[in-house]
């Protein structure tokens, strides 16, 4: 909204006003205000949560340790959804239905994450939503953002192709094109490419909820990731350095690289009260939220499968988890101490500093990794 009042207006009358034409200031900006917003709300939003007695439960089967957190502030997240919405909303234009589309998607998982929150607290145990309640919800807001992509693809604005690190020729399609242009068949010609969104986008809504086991480890990959994503994003939406990388261009994606910057700016600033000792927790409202921003951008920019390794340590821990429990409902053995993957170091002896900054040095060098296979072969 401000870059409507000071691109659109105010610049005819103060023509530095002009910079903010540029994606590049507008991100950057949109960053500072997320991360000024995170730092000034933050010790408002921990009173305010004490105060309504909005604490966490901790579960009886977790590590031993973790029972000391029990009371600390949950449902931090409401801050990270408000640092990241209210900058994208003054600094971005809102006619870009990928951004409009990246706040809707944040919202909806995040009200998905706040009813689960809500029904803990209330309850007073760890358990709230069930699990195949959350996750048909959460299929219910992939399948919109699958609407609005097959929408934007019938103007020429989106692909269904997938883009291959390292393979840039190779763009197969989750659409067949004769069974789209059948009348007939064409909802289930679609089916492929939904079922594709839910593994993407809820996937990592999932991921990044299993990661935020420990102070400061989920916000800080998150934060990393989204760093990789805005570049990301900044580079498929400009023309030059597309052709250069031989990436997909997208060119209306440009607006999302604000997004992106808002997501880092509200990581960071939130990381400064959710790091050990954490004086507030995301709660789910902020990890099923922040995992469905990730996955709904990198849908948008064709990097869903890069994201295995942007968002590698989100992965690792959801197939940790998988893996236990295939592994213990088949033979009756688990693979790891404990999953989530964490977890499992934890009970091996080491510290909780030390595997969240082990945790965050992989998700870096993971995150730079990805940034290097845009232009490899």
């Amino acid at each position: 909204m401000l870059y409507y009042l000071f691109f659109f207006g105010l610049r005819r009358h103060f023509s530095p006003l002009n910079v903010f034409r540029y994606i590049t200031v507008r991100t950057a900006v949109a960053s500072l205000t997320a991360l000024a917003l995170s730092l000034l709300l933050g010790p408002w939003m921990i009173e305010r949560l004490q105060a309504m007695q909005v604490k966490q439960y901790i579960r009886e089967e977790g590590p031993q340790r973790h029972h000391a957190k029990a009371g600390t502030p949950t449902m931090g997240g409401l801050l990270i959804v408000s640092a990241i919405v209210i900058p994208t909303l003054l600094w971005a234009d809102l006619r870009n239905t990928y951004v409009l589309l990246a706040v809707g998607a944040t919202l909806a998982f995040g009200a998905i994450g706040f009813v689960d929150d809500y029904n803990k607290v209330v309850r007073k145990h760890n358990r709230g939503l069930t699990a195949a309640g959350k996750f048909l919800l959460q299929v219910l807001t992939c399948a919109f953002v699958g609407a609005v992509l097959v929408g934007l693809q019938a103007q020429h604005k989106y692909s269904t192709q997938l883009s291959v690190p390292f393979l840039k020729k190779l763009h197969p399609d989750l659409v067949v094109e004769p069974a789209r242009n059948l009348p007939v068949i064409w909802p289930i010609a679609y089916v492929p490419f939904v079922l594709f969104l839910v593994l993407v986008i809820a996937g990592l809504s999932n991921g990044v909820n299993l990661t935020d086991g420990l102070d400061g480890l989920a916000i800080g990959c998150v934060l990393i990731t989204a760093v990789a994503l805005t570049v990301i994003t900044y580079v498929s939406s400009n023309a030059r350095f597309s052709e250069y990388l031989e990436i997909q261009k997208i060119p209306d994606a440009a607006e999302l690289t604000i997004f992106c910057g808002s997501l880092a700016g509200a990581s960071l600033g939130f990381l400064w009260y959710n790091a050990h000792p954490a004086e507030m927790f995301m709660g789910d409202v902020g990890s099923l939220a922040l995992g469905g921003a990730i996955g709904t951008v990198a849908v948008i920019l064709k990097q869903e499968i890069l994201m295995v390794s942007i968002g590698g340590i989100f992965v690792v821990e959801l197939l940790s988890v998988i893996l236990q429990v295939g592994s213990f409902k088949l033979t009756g053995k688990r693979v790891f101490r404990m999953a989530p993957l964490h977890h499992h170091f934890e009970l091996g002896g080491w510290s909780e500093s030390k595997i969240i900054v082990r945790f965050w040095i992989v998700a870096l060098v993971l995150a730079l990794f990805s940034l290097t296979t845009l232009k490899l072969r």
